[in-house]
């Protein structure tokens, strides 16, 4: 690639988050002749690329692994064939960050929804009751990825009060230790400015429930009505699926927006970390329990269940810690042998604590 082509790449495709390290990455296939570009959108089996030269539509063949978590994806970076009718992708960069999530499927597989992201932006009905276990599962995904997450509770218009605004904001900032929450009404335009500051010049994917307001926000941050939104029910909240894909688009103040379908189950996906991240409250109590291998249920010097009893930690924080774990390690035992022999032996092990334990308060006579 010559210096002027080079140029031209850069000026082209930096406000889609190009950089020097993109470049480095792509100069093997840039020495076959191969152009860089970034995923837009992708339907069935084909994809809309942006590269220097425009968008071009490419077919996705020589790329779909066997892996669902390999497949091309929005947010991913690729190497597409100059000319060809029908032109292909030919390879995907490594990516940076990836949000995964468990399908519905029995066979327990992964489902990318975005690639290359910085930043997860959950969007929040405030038109509804707060689910904070949601919330803290969305959250979840979000560290696991690897990128920041971000609560926007959207449709604030619709809690005058400012109190009871702050209220809402505090439940959700207990649930989501280091990370910003903001209050955000697309009616008056108040928050924006603050979603647009944390997440502006980067890659954010835009996620929630249908009926989330998330069209009505994306609309907002992209200065455009862009994306089609749909009325919600008043009875609760909900809404059919107005973004159908996965769309990658440029915001006016710089960087790019990811707008996803409203998501209706959100299943964690080897998540251990992103569970931790979000409860790293009761991670950092764990630390000093009296066991190392403390399952903060009735184990003595546990210091968990002690800050539960003291009202220092939710008892709903730690129920919904144990929910997503318990979830988290099923998925991962599905596809891990070695790990389902653990889980067993586990079992195994805490059945015969609970019998000798049971045997022991009721005597050595109780079966005469």
């Amino acid at each position: 690639m010559t210096s002027s082509s080079t140029s031209t790449v850069f000026s082209a495709l930096a406000p889609y988050g190009w950089d020097d390290a993109w470049a480095d990455a792509f100069a093997p296939h840039a020495a076959e002749g191969l152009l860089p570009g970034r995923v837009i959108r992708v339907d069935r089996g084909q994809c809309d690329v942006v590269t220097a030269g425009g968008v071009l539509r490419a077919d996705t063949a020589f790329v779909t692994p066997h892996d669902p978590l390999r497949v091309v994806c929005t947010g991913d970076w690729v190497a597409v064939e100059p000319g060809g009718n029908p032109r292909y992708v030919r390879t995907c960069l490594e990516r940076r960050t990836a949000f995964v999530r468990s399908t519905s499927s029995k066979r327990s597989e992964g489902q990318i929804l975005a690639a290359n992201v910085d930043h997860a932006i959950v969007a929040v009905s405030l038109a509804v009751e707060l689910d904070l276990g949601r919330i803290e599962r969305f959250l979840a995904l979000a560290w696991e990825s690897g990128a920041q997450p971000v609560v926007v509770l959207t449709k604030a218009d619709l809690v005058p009060d400012p109190v009871t605004l702050s209220h809402l904001v505090q439940d959700v900032e207990t649930s989501a230790p280091g990370v910003p929450v903001v209050p955000v009404s697309a009616l008056d335009g108040s928050g924006l400015d603050v979603v647009d500051a944390l997440v502006g010049g980067g890659t954010s994917v835009l996620l929630g429930q249908s009926g989330a307001g998330k069209s009505t926000l994306a609309n907002a941050l992209l200065g455009a009505d862009v994306m089609a939104v749909q009325a919600t029910r008043d009875v609760d909240g909900k809404g059919r699926h107005t973004t159908t894909t996965r769309n990658l688009l440029l915001m006016p103040g710089g960087g790019v927006l990811i707008d996803t379908p409203g998501l209706r189950g959100v299943g964690l996906w080897d998540a251990e970390t992103g569970v931790g991240q979000v409860f790293s409250e009761i991670e950092d109590l764990a630390g000093r329990c009296r066991f190392h291998d403390c399952a903060h249920e009735a184990e003595p010097g546990c210091a968990v269940l002690a800050a539960v009893e003291d009202g220092d930690l939710p008892e709903r924080r730690l129920h919904s810690y144990r929910k997503l774990l318990r979830e988290n390690q099923r998925i991962v035992a599905k596809t891990d042998a070695r790990l389902r022999a653990e889980i067993r032996k586990d079992w195994k092990r805490k059945g015969a604590m609970g019998k000798a334990a049971m045997e022991a308060k009721r005597g050595p006579h109780w079966r005469a």
